[in-house]
Parts: C-alpha cells; structure tokens; sequence
C-alpha cells in the first residue's frame, strides 16, 4: 500500500515507522532539516513542501496514494490537505484534529470537508483516561467488540496478592487470558508455569466481568468502581471532556481551573460537577480543600512539567492513584518512574487510532502496548482464514511464535478460547501479537 503522511511531527513520525517496513511510505514536511533526518533514519521518501499545495501533493505521488495521512499539529492545515488530496485524488483520507467541534461536523455529515476518517486527540486522550477510572491498578484499558471484551495491562506491586503467583495459581477466571507479562523492557508470552513477579506489567484479555474481578484480585483494597472522589486539575479541553465524560458515568468529580473566565465557563456546561478556580500547585489550597483525600487526581494541564508537579504534590498529599496527560511521549517512562501512576501520551494515543486504518487484513481495532513492541488486534474471521472451520490447537501451528488467542465473539456473545474451540467464518478474534509479525498475522488470519 501506498501511504502517503502529511507532517513528520511525534505523530507523523511515530505511524511512518510502523508502517516503513512493509509500505511504500512518503512524507511531507515542511522543515528541510526533519525530512532530511527521516530519509537517513526511516526507509522512506521525505520531501519538503507544503502538504496543502497541489504541487507537493503531486511530487508526493498522491495521485497513485491509497492512503493519506494529515499530522501536522494544526487543524485546519490537517483539513485543507485533506479536500486538496480529494481535488486530485482518490486516496483515502485521514485527518488529526484537536478541536471536537470539527470531529462533531464531520459526523454530521459523511466525508465533511473531503476528510474520509477523522481522529480527535483531545477527545480520545479522554477516552483513554476514562477508561482507566475504577479499575486498579490498571495502566491501560482498550475495549473490543463492541465492548463486549476489554484488553487491560495492570502493574503488579510488591504487595498484590498475585506476586510470586504462577499464571496458573493466578488464573481463576472463567473469561480471562493472560497474554503476556513486560518485564525489564521486554515482552514475555507466558505458561502456566510463568511466575508473577512484583513489578511486572500484566496484559490481559477477557470479558470485562473477568477483568474487574482480575484487577480486584492484584489490588484486592481497592475494589472497581471505589474512585468516588475524582479530581480534574486544569479546565483544558482534554480536562473539560475527562469531567464530561466521567458525569455521564454517574461521578460528581472537582475540576480546578485557575482562569477565572474559563472556570465560569466550565461550571456552565458541567452541571455535576463543582468546579473551583485556583493554582493547582498551590499547597495550602490543596490542603484546604483536602484533595489528598481523593482517590485519583487527573492532571490535564498545559504543559508536562506542570502536571508532572501537581500529580506529585497529591501523591504527597494521599491521594491514591495520579493520572497525567504528557504530551511528549519520551516522558512517558521518565515521568511514571518518578511517581506518577499512568502517563497518558495524547499523540500516542491518536496515532495507535490511525495504525488501525494500516493493518493488512483489514484489522478492525488496534492497541499498541508498551508503543510499539507487541500489538492487540481484533480481525473477523474470513472463510479464507487459516483459523476457520479448525480447533484452536490444531491452527495456532499456522501462525507465527508470539500470537496468544485472547478472546471470540460470536453473534455478540463472549466465547471463551479453549484448545477445542472450533473457530467459524464471521468470528471477530481478539488477538495479541509482536509487532514484528502483526502484518504477517493479520493477513493470515
């Protein structure tokens, strides 16, 4: 396939190495020096020029595109690339957005503004932090199927119950597949003879009934659904959508915003949600309005350093678990070895929205874990599919080592993937896979 990607920023350079390796990849950057980088780094074809000018876009070869790609970090360049690709080309398009209020639009009316497929950042960075509210010890949630199977990695602490555990003591859930454990930065498939060790990092597959009761079971004092109170540090467009979406999940969290206009706005549209007008960073505030008490604390503010400030002053203060927008994914590690529990990266976030869009094979959902060492992939089964009509351990032999069957639905009901499961045309597979191989597998299944 022929991709071609508009801006060679963290996200645009983040999707052109994943796909390097087995498309014919072309970039479009404005900066001679970055583009002359990604020709020395990356196995593809940079260009300078300005991705809204039909004359770049021709160079580019858009014309012989199947894919592209708008990732600049301005909104409105990322849309009028898109309607000048769609003036030229055929191309299926795709553009990055950060202001909802385009994304709403271009629901309203199919293919608005000749953009095929549009990701929001701030919306799905939300989504991403919602997600992990009430589940413990939860790092990252992703749901599948309709929501009908959830994948969520937890981090094992010295303390959890199931440290020092085989897979095999650990596992007693009906709807749950353990399908790998990170450890010292790599990425083990486990059996049930692999021992749990504290630090480890758990990825798990199942039913979202089998994951709540898992996460109860590695932090058994915090139950599901116990982060009553929630605290949202800075009325950013990202904080305003993490409280929104969190009262239409039955929270009343607290919002601290310190422009006074801002505040008055935001108490506006979040009828439950008590919204105070203040410097987060200010200790004696905190403290007198007891946010140490809270059981998280989500900062969303505008720069990483300042939430990485705020999210430390609360965990100094007692509260139990700290979320924290960081823009740049590098930090991500840094910032979540200093103290922060969860690091949420929003250019990673959209850009594993994209990938989903690249897979070969037609892969209807995507998570990357740990970046970009091993993926989860949901592909419904075709009659051509090295899995169909055959029991899962007489096909897995067909697919290449690093591949764990998490999960099937079938007609939107759960099955549980056992070795005698019979695997049927229109099954949507939920799989997890090296990301060495995920093409390989996706088009083999």
């Amino acid at each position: 396939m022929r991709v071609v990607i508009i801006g060679a920023g963290q996200v645009g350079s983040s999707i052109a190495a994943d796909l390097d390796d087995t498309h014919d990849v072309v970039v479009v950057e404005r900066d001679p020096e970055r583009a002359e980088e990604l020709n020395y780094s990356l196995d593809v074809l940079a260009i300078r020029g300005d991705g809204t000018a039909v004359s770049t876009l021709e160079e580019a070869g858009v014309d012989e595109a199947d894919m592209v790609i708008a990732s600049t970090d301005n909104d409105e360049t990322n849309i009028v690339a898109c309607s000048t690709v769609k003036a030229v080309s055929d191309a299926f398009t795709i553009a990055r957005v950060k202001n909802t209020e385009y994304l709403w639009t271009w629901r309203r009316s199919e293919k608005a503004f000749g953009v095929d497929f549009m990701v929001c950042t701030n919306l799905l960075t939300a989504e991403a932090i919602v997600r992990v509210v009430g589940l413990p010890a939860a790092r990252d949630v992703d749901p599948f199927a309709g929501g009908r199977v959830q994948m969520a990695e937890f981090e094992v602490d010295e303390g959890s119950p199931v440290a020092d555990q085989t897979v095999q003591e650990a596992d007693r859930f009906d709807a749950l597949t353990f399908a790998a454990i990170l450890r010292d930065g790599c990425v083990e498939i486990p059996r049930g003879e692999t021992t749990i060790r504290a630090g480890d990092r758990v990825v798990v597959i199942g039913s979202p009934k089998s994951v709540q009761e898992f996460a109860a079971s590695v932090a058994p004092e915090e139950s599901p659904g116990t982060a009553e109170e929630v605290v949202v540090v800075g009325g950013s467009e990202i904080g305003y959508h993490v409280a929104r979406l969190l009262e239409e999940r039955g929270f009343s969290p607290r919002l601290i915003e310190q422009d006074g206009e801002r505040a008055r706005e935001l108490a506006e549209e979040l009828p439950k949600t008590v919204v105070m007008e203040s410097d987060a960073t200010d200790l004696d505030f905190l403290e007198r309005e007891h946010v140490g008490e809270a059981d998280m604390l989500i900062a969303t503010l505008d720069s990483d350093e300042k939430n990485l400030l705020v999210s430390l002053l609360a965990a100094r203060l007692g509260v139990e678990r700290t979320v924290a927008v960081i823009d740049t994914p590098t930090y991500v590690e840094l910032f979540e070895a200093v103290g922060i529990d969860v690091g949420v990266s929003p250019r990673e976030v959209v850009a594993e929205e994209i990938t989903r869009f690249t897979r070969e094979g037609g892969a209807e959902n995507v998570a990357l874990i740990e970046s970009d060492k091993a993926e989860v992939l949901e592909i419904e089964i075709d009659a051509d599919s090295v899995l169909a009509g055959h029991a899962i351990r007489d096909s897995v032999s067909e697919l290449p080592e690093g591949v764990v069957i998490g999960a099937i639905t079938r007609e939107r009901e759960f099955v549980v993937p056992r070795g005698d499961t019979v695997i049927e045309p229109g099954d949507h597979v939920v799989v997890f896979v090296d990301t060495a191989v995920s093409d390989r597998v996706a088009s083999l299944l």
